[in-house]
């Protein structure tokens, strides 16, 4: 196949079970079928069908956009694609009415390519592809996790290196620069079936790495961290933090409430941080390499209204 096409062997496999395949004007249906070296193979494709999915004029945050994909600070509350539970309102919905026209389509059909997603309640950079092309060579990015994806995130308590608990944490371990590695298995929750679990045999291997920049509290009783993936599953950060002890500030999943000490935080922030209404995480630093020019590229978007409030409050502590 010409490489330009960027046909996945599945949408070919789809071709052909349609009979769109054929070999001197006979329809090859079966893929068990010998091809001999020399044969000249016709596929028809035929222009991408509409989305099922309705378009709407949502407003975005476009931060870069071209032929094949378009990144987009994705704002809190934002599902990133349609399921049972929201079935508008989304991401998808509100691209296929941005770029709807210049969409070539993926797998046959004229809609955007999502390779990644990021929780609802969590804001920042997700890129989407807008061609076959573009989506195979992101989601092969994805798949080898040579895509760079930073966070930044508040959390209770500052974990250090010279803290003996954490020490004692199974997966929990620092690296040159006081960088907290956090190395588990990660699955569905057995009885929450909307949570993930820390495991140690089974499930899938997940690496986070933190990073403190700023401690707010005397002693420290919050922290900004910057975060960053080896691997990218399932509310990766949220949950390895919390395994650690430091969840995330808002978060109502993993986070847990904690008792903040008024002796450590001025009333106005104690205030600010048990008034937070959703977890204290953004997607704050995007690089890939572009799948079709192979240049790369990398953005950055600064922190939401919410959480840089919510840090101003912790610095008057």
């Amino acid at each position: 196949m010409p490489e330009a096409e960027a046909l996945s062997r599945s949408r070919l496999s789809k071709l052909i079970a349609s009979g769109a395949v054929s070999r001197a004007g006979v329809v090859l249906d079966d893929q068990k079928q010998r091809i001999s070296e020399g044969d000249e193979i016709d596929i028809a494709l035929e222009e991408a069908a509409p989305s099922h999915i309705q378009a709407e004029d949502i407003p975005l945050d476009v931060v870069f956009e071209d032929d094949d994909l378009i990144v987009i600070n994705k704002p809190v509350g934002m599902v990133v694609h349609p399921a049972p539970g929201s079935p508008s309102g989304t991401l998808v919905n509100a691209l296929l009415a941005h770029a709807g026209d210049s969409l070539s389509g993926v797998g046959g059909e004229r809609r955007p390519g999502v390779v990644h997603r990021i929780d609802k309640d969590t804001s920042g950079l997700l890129v989407v592809a807008k061609s076959d092309r573009a989506h195979h060579g992101l989601a092969e990015q994805f798949e080898r996790h040579t895509v760079e994806r930073r966070y930044l995130a508040l959390c209770h308590g500052a974990p250090d290196a010279a803290d003996p608990r954490l020490r004692g944490v199974r997966g929990v371990s620092f690296e040159p620069g006081n960088v907290m590695k956090i190395t588990t298995q990660l699955a569905r929750h057995k009885n929450d079936r909307q949570r993930q679990a820390v495991l140690f045999s089974g499930g899938r291997h997940a690496v986070t790495r933190a990073r403190r920049l700023q401690t707010f509290g005397t002693p420290p009783t919050a922290a900004l961290f910057e975060c960053w993936l080896e691997t990218g599953r399932t509310h990766q950060i949220r949950v390895h933090l919390a395994h650690a002890g430091h969840g995330l500030i808002g978060d109502q999943t993993y986070g847990g409430r904690r008792k903040l000490s008024a002796k450590a935080l001025a009333p106005s922030a104690i205030a600010a941080v048990s008034a937070f209404p959703r977890q204290a995480l953004h997607a704050a630093t995007l690089g890939f390499v572009h799948p079709v020019s192979g240049e790369k590229i990398r953005f950055e978007a600064p922190l939401p209204p919410d959480m840089a409030d919510l840090v101003a409050a912790l610095q008057v502590s």
